[in-house]
């Protein structure tokens, strides 16, 4: 099964970069079924759009504008997600539901999935989490692991990285990163 784990955020406004940091995170720590492919979605919005024309499954890593306690975590699919209304209140939740409904009229279109946990903060300027959105980071990390078991789509952990050193290496970008991207 192809499939896109997708990460979606803005990390300059703390919370609402949670799903960045989650792909970061497992791209670090985990080994995927060769078909899975992790992506950093950032703000691209609509240039994900392929992504949900080409994979048999996408999982989006995001955070939920719902009504509910900061840290809930909700595991979507995008039929109910497309049912939740006005629930969007970030560009990129917009542009999400946008593109759901857009490819919703193609003939073919992958599994999706939302793994979304409810922020506290996304109005704040600054790089890092809550400390509700850090206790809840590895509730937020299983739940997407169980859907992908779900999937029968197999990982092994190989390594221990924290999300605190992925914050704090995306608020300190070194040379040697920027030496690894290839253009």
């Amino acid at each position: 099964m192809k499939t896109a784990i997708i990460g979606i955020g803005n990390i300059l406004f703390m919370d609402e970069g949670i799903g960045v940091y989650a792909s970061k995170y497992l791209e670090e720590n985990f080994v995927f079924d060769e078909d899975v492919e992790i992506v950093d979605g950032g703000t691209l919005g609509f240039k994900l759009m392929r992504y949900y024309q080409e994979y048999d499954k996408v999982v989006i890593m995001d955070t939920v504008s719902i009504e509910d306690t900061p840290g809930s975590i909700y595991n979507l699919p995008s039929e109910v997600l497309l049912g939740l209304g006005e629930y969007r209140k970030t560009a990129h939740e917009v542009e999400v539901v946008e593109m759901l409904e857009i490819c919703s009229m193609l003939e073919s279109i992958a599994q999706v999935n939302i793994i979304g946990i409810v922020p506290k903060d996304i109005e704040s300027v600054g790089i890092g989490l809550t400390d509700t959105m850090r206790e809840s980071f590895d509730s937020y990390i299983q739940t997407l692991l169980q859907e992908l078991e779900k999937n029968s789509i197999h990982y092994q952990r190989r390594a221990n990285k924290t999300v605190d050193s992925i914050i704090f290496e995306y608020a300190n970008p070194s040379m040697k990163e920027c030496n690894d991207i290839t253009v």
